[in-house]
C-alpha cells in the first residue's frame, strides 16, 4: 500500500513526453483476439489497466511477449478458453471489450459483469443490444453474461446514447460479420478512430469512424499488423491544467492537438496562454484567471475525464464557476476531498458551484477513482503545506510515471509506503 506525498510546488516548468492512450490501448489490445497472426503494438503505456487486460488475454490462451518498453507482440492463434476468470474480469470495466472480438471470431464468450471506477451507472445494455442485433443469443444470470452465435450478420442499429464502449464492442463484433453493419449515433471520440484505424490496418473495411455513423463491411478474416497507439489526450489535458494551476510554463511533446481542443478552448477562455504546433502544446499561465462554466459532453465536447482536474483548477480561480456533469451521475466524489483542502464547492444534483479561493491547504485525502485522484494531486501542487493522497492504485490505472513526470517539471512529489 502506497500514498503519494505532495508539497507546495513552484510553478511547473519544462518539457515532458505524453504516454500512449490508456483508453485507446484497451480496446485495441482486445481487438488482437480477432486475428490468428502475430500483432505488434507500440506506444503502450505501462499502467495497471493495461497489465490486467493482458492477463485476461493470457488467460484465454493469447501469447504475449514484451519486445521492449511500450511494445508487445500478441499471438492469439491458440485461444483455448472462452471464459475469463472472475477475479480478472471484475477488476475493470474494459474487460467487457473482449466480448465483441471473441463473439466475432469464435461465436461464444462467457464473462462476469465488469468492474471499474465507481463513478456512476454504466450499464452494458447497449453492448448487448448491438450483439443481439447482429444475431447473438444472450444469457444472463448470477453476475455473468454468456453470448453465442453460429455466425453474425450485418445490420443497421441505433445507439440510444453515443457510448464509447458500446461503439467499440459492436465495431469489433461487426468486422467479421456477414454483410454490412451501420452504427448510428455512434461515439466519435479519438479512441474510436484509433481502434478503427487499427482494425483497418488488419484488413477490416470501416468508414465513418469519428462521425456519428460508422459503416462496416464484414470481411472473412483479418491479418497481422504493426501499430502504434495514439497519445493520451487525458494525460495531456491533466498536465495542461497542472501548468495553469501552478502558473507555470510547460511544453508537452508527442500530442495530437486536435484531440485537446475542448480543454485548450476552456483554458484560453480562463486567460491561460496555450500555443500548439504539429505535435506539441505549450501552456503558459496568466497571473490571474477567469472563472468558467463547463458542461461535460461526448466528444468533441468537454471530456468527463477532465472534469475533476478542472474542478481543482477552478477551486483556486477567483470568482464563481459552474460545472455540469452530464455523462456520469456520481462523478463529483472528489468535491468532498477537495473541500477537506479548503475548496468551496456546493453540489446540486449534477451541477457543482465552485467559489474560487486564493489558496488551498494541504491535507490527508483519498482518491475515490482515477480522475478524482489526479485532481487531488493537482490541488496538492498549489496547496500550502503537505498533501497526502491515499488510494493511489486508482491513479496508477491511468497515469504512467505521474510522480516522475511531475518531478521533471519541478514538483515536490514522491511515493511513500503506508505503515
Amino acid at each position: 500500500m502506497k500514498k503519494l506525498v505532495i508539497r507546495h510546488s513552484p510553478p511547473l516548468s519544462g518539457e515532458i513526453l505524453i504516454s500512449g492512450s490508456k483508453n485507446a490501448a484497451l480496446p485495441i489490445l482486445a481487438g488482437c483476439l480477432l486475428c490468428e497472426d502475430t500483432i505488434r503494438l507500440s506506444n503502450l503505456p505501462h499502467l495497471t489497466d493495461v497489465r490486467v487486460i493482458c492477463e485476461i488475454l493470457r488467460s484465454l490462451g493469447c501469447v504475449i511477449t514484451r519486445e521492449n518498453k511500450g511494445t508487445l507482440l500478441l499471438d492469439a492463434s491458440s485461444i483455448t478458453r472462452f471464459a475469463a476468470p472472475y477475479g480478472l474480469a471484475g477488476k475493470m470495466r474494459a474487460s467487457f471489450l473482449i466480448m465483441g472480438p471473441m463473439l466475432a471470431r469464435f461465436g461464444k464468450i462467457r464473462l462476469s459483469l465488469p468492474g471499474g471506477c465507481p463513478i456512476g451507472s454504466r450499464p452494458v445494455n447497449l453492448h448487448l443490444k448491438g450483439f443481439a442485433a447482429l444475431g447473438a443469443e444472450i444469457s444472463q444470470g448470477h453476475g455473468y453474461v454468456e453470448l453465442s452465435a453460429p455466425h453474425l450478420t450485418g445490420t443497421r442499429l441505433y445507439l440510444d446514447f453515443p457510448s464509447v464502449g458500446a461503439t467499440e464492442n459492436i465495431l469489433m463484433a461487426s468486422v467479421l460479420a456477414d454483410g454490412v453493419t451501420v452504427i448510428e449515433n455512434a461515439a466519435a471520440e479519438p479512441e474510436i478512430v484509433d481502434l478503427a484505424s487499427f482494425l483497418c490496418s488488419m484488413g477490416a473495411q470501416i468508414t465513418g469512424a469519428g462521425t456519428d455513423t460508422i459503416r462496416i463491411q464484414g470481411v472473412p478474416l483479418l491479418h497481422g499488423t504493426d501499430y502504434a497507439i495514439i497519445p493520451d489526450r487525458i494525460e495531456a489535458g491533466s498536465f495542461m491544467i497542472a501548468a495553469a494551476m501552478t502558473q507555470g510554463d510547460v511544453t508537452l511533446r508527442g500530442v495530437i492537438c486536435d484531440h485537446l481542443k475542448p480543454v485548450t478552448a476552456k483554458l484560453r477562455e480562463s486567460g491561460v496562454q496555450v500555443t500548439d504546433s504539429d505535435d506539441s502544446v505549450r501552456v503558459r499561465a496568466a497571473q490571474t484567471r477567469r472563472p468558467l462554466d463547463i458542461k461535460t459532453l461526448p466528444f468533441p465536447g468537454f471530456p468527463t475525464d477532465l472534469q475533476a482536474q478542472m474542478m481543482a483548477l477552478l477551486s483556486v480561480t477567483k470568482g464563481t464557476s459552474i460545472i455540469t456533469e452530464t455523462i456520469f451521475e456520481n462523478r463529483f466524489m472528489h468535491a468532498a476531498e477537495l473541500a477537506r483542502m479548503g475548496a468551496d464547492i456546493k453540489i446540486e444534483g449534477r451541477t457543482a458551484i465552485v467559489e474560487g479561493q486564493n489558496t488551498l491547504t494541504g491535507s490527508e485525502v483519498c482518491a475515490t477513482d482515477l480522475r478524482a485522484g489526479a485532481s487531488l494531486v493537482l490541488a496538492g501542487l498549489t496547496a500550502k503545506g503537505c498533501t497526502t493522497v491515499t488510494g493511489v492504485h486508482h491513479i496508477e490505472r491511468g497515469y504512467e510515471n505521474l510522480d516522475l513526470k511531475l518531478r521533471m517539471l519541478g514538483a515536490d512529489v514522491e511515493f511513500s509506503e503506508i505503515p
